[in-house]
């Protein structure tokens, strides 16, 4: 099952909504009193507490050979594994502050969190692979690192702050969309693309545009069962998103498309 208590509550906190409850129209992001949110937030700190990565780690093509014969079970415990074994590039270990202002209870309140710069990868600074996951090991991961993973307004707040804002590079659908070395194909054309602008804008800055969001929603709770991966995003450089938010998809499905990317709550 999804750990999603968490996320829940601090999802609804930043929506800026006040009466929660699952069975609101799937148009609208989930709710929960502030009060009730306090009791889940944790130390407010910019850095991702992860472990050291080992000198001697895999890079990310060699996380890519490891894991291209493995099965999802297989291959999702070893990206756990990795990842808390701290094998992530060191610049996605600043978090990035983004704020908000939003109406609660008839007042102001502004809102800060901090985001990953990038979406979640292994490796190295030199060699990373962007890795697409299960919601049910991204909400994992993010519990062990008392994270969250964002709803939808949060994709669009993010969006709006990035620095980066890359031009989404759709690979033709097909059944092999959910493999492997389609995965490495488009972590290769994101990297290539991000390269031409990795002077000016270095690693560490905000990125957004490159993946699809996994994101906490009201539709996982309200959809029938199997539980569902909620997706979101993928934004142009105009703003506009490809993808509406979209729960077809049960919670073991994971394609290409989706990317990891975790907050963490500041109060301000």
């Amino acid at each position: 099952m999804i750990l999603l208590r968490h996320a829940f509550f601090a999802g609804c906190l930043v929506a800026g909504l006040t009466n929660c409850s699952s069975k609101k129209s799937v148009n609208e992001d989930i709710e929960s009193p502030i009060e009730e949110f306090k009791d889940y937030r944790y130390p407010a700190t910019s850095k991702l507490q992860i472990a050291t990565r080992d000198a001697n780690a895999l890079s990310g093509t060699e996380i890519i050979q490891t894991i291209t014969n493995l099965g999802q079970e297989e291959r999702e415990e070893f990206i756990f594994d990795e990842i808390i074994k701290g094998n992530i590039p060191n610049f996605l270990r600043n978090m990035i502050e983004v704020s908000s202002r939003t109406s609660v209870n008839e007042a102001f309140k502004y809102i800060s969190y901090y985001v990953l710069p990038d979406y979640l990868a292994l490796g190295s600074n030199e060699d990373y692979f962007l890795c697409p996951m299960t919601p049910i090991l991204g909400q994992k991961i993010a519990d062990e690192l008392n994270c969250f993973l964002p709803t939808r307004k949060m994709v669009d707040q993010i969006w709006e702050a990035s620095t980066v804002k890359m031009e989404p590079q759709p690979i033709p659908p097909s059944d092999k969309m959910i493999t492997i070395p389609v995965f490495k194909q488009h972590n290769s054309e994101v990297w290539m693309q991000r390269q031409k602008v990795i002077i000016t804008d270095t690693l560490g800055s905000l990125v957004s545009g490159n993946k699809k969001d996994v994101i906490i929603s009201n539709l996982i709770y309200s959809s029938p069962e199997p539980r569902r991966v909620i997706i979101y995003g993928w934004h142009y450089r105009t703003g506009k998103n490809i993808q509406p938010v979209y729960a077809g998809h049960n919670e073991n499905y994971v394609d290409y498309s989706h990317g990891i990317g975790w907050f963490r709550i500041k109060f301000s």
